[in-house]
Formats: C-alpha cells, sequence, structure tokens
C-alpha cells in the first residue's frame, strides 16, 4: 500500500491519494477494481515533510559533512582499488597458468610433427 505523498508547489498543496484493491473482486475472481482512499494524515497547509539538507546546518556543520563524506569515500575508492588490483592478480595468475599448459602441449605437438616427419619422409643415405 503506497504511503500518501505530499507534494508542494508554490503556494498550492496537492495532495496525492491512496489506491486500494477492493476486497469484493478478490473474493469473485474477477479483474480487481481500485477504491480511492484519501490519506489517514494531513499535515498542515504549507508544512513539506523534509527539509532540505542544507537548510538546519552551519557552516561548520556542512565543511564537517564535507569532510567525512570525503573521507567514506576515499576510504571506499582505497577498498574498491584493492579488490581491483586482487582481481587482476588472480586474472593474470591464471593466464600465467594456461600459457605453461599450452607451452607443454605445443612442446608435445612439435615433437609429435618432427616424429611424423621422420616416419613419412623416405629416408635418403
Amino acid at each position: 500500500m503506497q504511503k500518501p505523498i505530499m507534494a508542494v508547489t508554490g503556494d498550492e498543496t496537492d495532495e496525492e491519494t491512496e489506491l486500494a484493491p477492493s476486497h469484493m473482486a478478490a473474493a469473485t475472481g474477477e479483474m480487481p477494481t481500485y477504491q480511492i482512499r484519501a490519506p489517514t494524515t494531513a499535515l498542515p497547509q504549507g508544512v513539506v515533510m523534509a527539509a532540505s539538507p542544507g537548510s538546519l546546518h552551519s557552516p561548520q556543520q556542512l565543511a564537517e559533512e564535507a569532510t567525512r563524506k570525503r573521507e567514506l569515500r576515499l576510504m571506499k575508492n582505497r577498498e574498491a582499488a584493492k579488490e581491483c588490483r586482487r582481481r587482476k592478480k588472480e586474472y593474470v595468475k591464471c593466464l600465467e597458468s594456461r600459457v605453461a599448459v599450452l607451452e607443454v602441449q605445443n612442446k608435445k605437438l612439435i615433437e609429435e610433427l618432427e616424429t611424423l616427419k621422420d616416419i613419412c619422409s623416405p629416408k635418403t643415405d
């Protein structure tokens, strides 16, 4: 169920109402119809539900908040970079092991080719 939303635009206040499915439709198996309900709580005219973040803080509090956000962002970035380096290291190890396997396979194929050349080529003494 949706909560009522207050939208303040200029001097007018628009209240959005809730839509609730009719319980009769659910019982009969028909398509649900919706009944419009008025919100249960109403705010006084002109009251905004949430204040803007900067209106209640002093410049010092804003600076501290900005510093805290920056430090948090830097910490998250360090963690992300650390994880990225770990994944890259794992990827490089995987590639190195694949190279080793392919080198061994290549060496075996070259030896097999030389053996087949020796068998198929006419021997001239």
